[in-house]
């Protein structure tokens, strides 16, 4: 059993079911969220290079800073322009 922590401060875990992946990425469209980590987007670029080359379409998106969560308005995009998400972290 793999436990997964929550990194956004809550004051107590919330039991969450892991989401269903789905069976291929054909015909969907991967967002690339960079947190604004310095270098992340050494790894994000490669990543996106890499989905390209697999025929996935990709949008990409940037957080104005790692120290805070998205912006409602970004992550509100993100849900009406995407299929699903990659998420950089750094550390």
């Amino acid at each position: 059993m793999t436990i997964l922590i929550d990194p956004t401060g809550e004051a107590q875990s919330v039991a969450r079911p892991r989401p269903l992946r789905p069976p291929s990425l054909s015909g969907l469209t991967v967002g690339i969220l960079d947190i604004s980590k310095a270098r992340g987007s050494i790894f994000l670029d490669r990543l996106a290079e890499r989905f390209d080359e697999a025929g996935v379409s990709v949008k990409r998106y940037r957080k104005p800073t790692f120290a805070r969560p998205a912006p409602v308005a970004l992550s509100q995009q993100i849900v009406t322009e995407v299929d699903l998400v990659v998420e950089g972290l750094a550390d």
